[in-house]
Parts: C-alpha cells; structure tokens; sequence
C-alpha cells in the first residue's frame, strides 16, 4: 500500500493531472504548474509620449518535468483586462532565466521573465494593483488536458513620487538610443548580482549625437573626434550630493568592444549623484581626467560634472544615463525618472537603422516632427531625437 501511494504521488507531480477536490477549509485545491510573481512592482510615470506607462517583470517558474509554450497572457486590473499578448508577442518578450535571447517556450523546471510594458489610455485612472492571467500548453500534462490557465502574480502598484530632474546634457540632435521601454539592451538587462536578480537598467538610455547631416560619426571610425557627443559637457541633473566617483580609466578605441572589462570598470569614468529620497543618477562612460567633482560634493543643477568619453564598456562616445535605488550602477532597481523640460524634433526608424548608421557612419534617415514637440515632464522613450535648452 506504501508503494502505491507513493506511485501515485510522483504520477501526480509528473504528470500534471490537474485536480480539484473539496472540503479543505471549504476551498479547492488546483495544481498550477506554472508560477507566478512580481519581484520588483512598477511605478507609473509619464512618457513623452504624454501617457502614463508601467514597466516591470512577470516571473515565470515551470514547476514540470517538461517544456511549457506560453500561448497567452493577460494584464489584469480588478477583472480589466489592461493589456493581452499572443503568443507571437510573449515569444519576443519571455527570456529564460540567464539568457538574453528571447523564446516563447520554458523548459521543464525552468523559470523566466515576461517583460511588460503597459501604455494606459489618456486619461485612465492608474491601477491599484495588478494581476496576471497566463494560458499554458503543458507538455507534461495528459493529453486533453494540456491547456492551463492560471492567475497569478498579485502586485500593488508602487505610487511612490516619480523624481522630476533637469536634461543631462544641453544641445540638440540627441538620440535616445535603447531608453524605454522595449528596448532589449537595456529594459531587459537583468542581472544576477550580490544573491538577487535586478534590472538596474530598466529606465536607462544611450545618449548619441547626430551633426548637421545626420550622421553619429564624420571621419574615421575608431577616432574619437570623429563622434558628435564627444567631448560635450555632461551636467548635474539637479541639485544633489556625490555619492560616487570613477576616474582614470582609459578611452576605448570605437568600434569595437573591449575585452577583458571587470564588473567595477564596466561603467568606466563615471558618477553618481544622490538625488535624496532613495534616488541615484548615474552617468557612465566620461573622458579620463574631466570629472570635475568629489565624493560628497553639493552640486547644483546644470552644474558641470565632466565630459562625454567613451571608457569602459562601450563600443562608441556616448553618455549611458538611468537612475536607481541604490548608490550601485548593477545590485540596484531602476526607477523611472521625468526630465522637466525638452523638445522631441524627430524619430529615428529604429534601432536596427540606428546600429547601421553607429557602424557605418551614414546619415540615420529620421522622420522630423513637425510642428516640434514640448514635452513638460516625461521620460523620453526609446529612438526619439531631442533638445535640450542651452544655459
């Protein structure tokens, strides 16, 4: 009889045959072999675009002994269903765990992350909390019954006070290359660091430099002259203290990324600035030499804080930029941020044009908005080209 129980009990693991039974409380009991969580909740804040969006992550758990083909998920908000993705679009957003290349199916005892990105319509009311409806075809289940629909990953939305910030830079023709929120490189960025799984880079962006013609570069390619932004002043984005400074790290040679960087360098040349209220602005990549403050320094707004470089982990003269939690450009969570005042100009056609014309130099062939766009307190979102008021 031990030996029948026991055979049972792996049957129904391996399985999956999907019970209900009652009495326990008065509740039933399902099996849900796929899990679900929110490790970090999302903050609403306004895009550019003047709508409010949510950024964050679904964890995923496969608790079977076989693949799962995510064919469905849902964005609930007290039954409303705020945003629904095929399967199509959640093999473009689900990444198992580790990997960066994105697939719609999780192994057996495998866990991932679904990386969301909800747009409220103008003027929606912000949710209070969310929750998530995932359909499954579950490979270990008996046949006709594979497919599992599961609700979970119950998250309050965090209402925490967005930090509103001046631009980094002054200018025009700047290109938001990889900001949010869709953008791979930097939105799905999650990294293992220090025993927990961030993503410090959820709201970062890659500050470039077009010139008169629309080129990022004019000249030879691993020259650093040859580059627009370089050498451009980078400023304090509000008054603030130093809370971290890296200097003397040598230039990168364009082109091509360096090798052999250590987790500390990776940032290179850098600062970052406690904004108070558990809010840090990094700025990453500055020449060698240029930093012009110190660790516990006031600054001010518009404040000169260095130059624009290309040390580190960088393949072109650029100025990465995000904000944090935490005084840590890796072991942090990226925070959404609004920058008071700039002018949307143009739209790149994306970042595939984008890396083409990094690499080859040729004009980036960008779409002019026309008549300019003011924006008064948002986050530029991804691909967009900007100015920033000069002092």
């Amino acid at each position: 009889m031990r030996i029948l129980s026991r055979s049972f009990a792996v049957l129904v693991l391996m399985a999956l045959v999907v019970y209900v039974s009652a009495g326990r409380a008065g509740g039933t009991e399902n099996m849900t072999p796929l899990l679900l969580d929110v490790q970090d909740p999302p903050v609403p804040f306004m895009g550019s675009d003047g709508r409010v969006h949510l950024v964050y992550e679904l964890w995923m758990t496969n608790f079977s002994s076989a693949d799962v083909l995510v064919e469905k998920a849902e964005v609930l908000s007290a039954e409303v269903v705020l945003q629904s993705l095929d399967a199509a679009a959640i093999a473009g957003q689900l990444q198992a765990a580790g990997q960066r290349e994105s697939a719609g199916r999780l192994a057996g005892s495998a866990q991932g992350l679904l990386f969301l990105h909800v747009t409220l319509a103008a003027g929606a009311a912000i949710p209070t909390h969310l929750s998530h409806r995932v359909t499954v075809h579950a490979s270990a289940a008996p046949p006709g019954r594979q497919e599992i629909t599961e609700t979970g990953g119950e998250v309050t939305v965090d209402r925490q006070p967005v930090v509103s910030i001046n631009p980094p830079l002054h200018g025009e023709g700047y290109v938001s290359a990889d900001s949010c929120c869709d953008a791979v490189r930097h939105t799905r960025a999650a990294l293992p660091v220090n025993g927990r799984v961030w993503v410090a880079q959820r709201y970062a962006v890659d500050w470039e430099q077009l010139d008169a013609q629309g080129r990022i570069y004019a000249g030879p390619r691993e020259k650093l002259e040859s580059y627009t932004i370089f050498g451009k002043p980078v400023l304090a984005v509000a008054d603030a203290t130093v809370a971290s400074v890296t200097d003397g790290l040598p230039e990168q040679t364009p082109g091509k990324y360096p090798s052999n960087i250590s987790l500390d360098q990776a940032d290179g040349n850098s600062v970052i600035l406690d904004l108070g209220d558990q809010h840090y602005a990094l700025y990453a990549h500055m020449q060698p030499g240029t930093i012009q403050v110190r660790v516990g320094q006031r600054v001010v707004a518009g404040q000169l804080l260095g130059l624009v470089g290309n040390s580190g982990n960088s393949v072109a003269p650029h100025l990465h930029f995000q904000v944090t939690d935490r005084a840590s450009s890796l072991a942090s969570n990226g925070l959404p941020y609004e920058i008071k005042d700039f002018q949307i100009t143009g739209r790149s056609p994306g970042t595939k044009a984008f890396d083409e014309a990094e690499e080859k130099g040729t004009p980036l062939a960008i779409t002019l908005v026309s008549p300019v766009q003011q924006v008064k307190a948002g986050l530029p979102l991804d691909q967009l080209i900007i100015s920033f008021a000069g002092r």
